[in-house]
């Protein structure tokens, strides 16, 4: 509850390993929320799961370094150092031969966010949640970056739950879309029967916006 309002309404999700689902609503729906509790309960069970921002500042401090940063998430999770997999994910990530010697704002935006996701892919998570993971990237950018850890995420097995309030995006990089509306879930389907046959009255207005099909990602 937040000023007699309710922010979030008891909520049941299941996600099937290795599956690709996407939670859309407009801003002040309880996306974040919903993202952040379902994260903290899954923790408290034990469950792997990673969390990847909004903007990268968020996640890096502009007054330490990469590496820093690495060997932070490393001693964080309780994993060794491992050069290969450092490689390995940074390759994934396209950022392969970029110096980690230098602060985050030595890199464009779009890497500094393709660097926090491969933090984020460090433990292979069993779920990563990406809360509007390029809303500050270009389309372009923005839909190389999703096809990036798309990749990883299948080679690892991880659940991706992408957070937006863009159908365009959702609809090309889920499997399966859940809409939130004031708090509330009020539809989880397919992504094909969604767009086409949307149930609730949230969702068709998001489909009624057909510019989304339009957009790059």
């Amino acid at each position: 509850m937040r000023a007699g309002r309710t922010i979030l309404h008891p909520t049941d999700l299941s996600f099937a390993p290795g599956d690709r689902i996407g939670l859309v609503g407009p801003s002040g729906s309880g996306k974040s929320t919903l993202c952040h509790a379902l994260v903290d309960q899954l923790q408290a069970r034990g469950v792997a799961v990673a969390h990847v921002p909004q903007s990268p500042d968020e996640a890096l401090d502009p007054l330490r370094r990469l590496d820093f940063h690495w060997s932070q998430a490393e001693r964080a999770l309780g994993l060794a150092p491992d050069a290969a997999r450092r490689a390995q994910l940074l390759r994934a990530l396209d950022l392969e031969g970029r110096p980690l010697n230098v602060r985050p704002w030595g890199w464009s935006r779009g890497m500094q966010q393709r660097f926090v996701i491969a933090l984020a892919l460090l433990a292979s998570p069993a779920l990563l949640v990406l809360d509007e993971p390029t809303s500050a990237l270009d389309p372009i950018v923005a839909a190389t970056t999703l096809e990036l850890v798309e990749a990883q995420a299948a080679r690892t097995g991880t659940t991706l739950l992408i957070v937006t309030h863009d159908l365009g995006l959702a609809a090309a990089r889920a499997r399966r879309l859940l809409v939130l509306h004031e708090g509330k879930l009020v539809e989880d389907s397919d992504t094909g029967t969604l767009l086409t046959k949307p149930q609730s009255t949230a969702a068709q207005a998001l489909v009624a916006h057909r510019n989304w099909a339009d957009l790059p990602c």
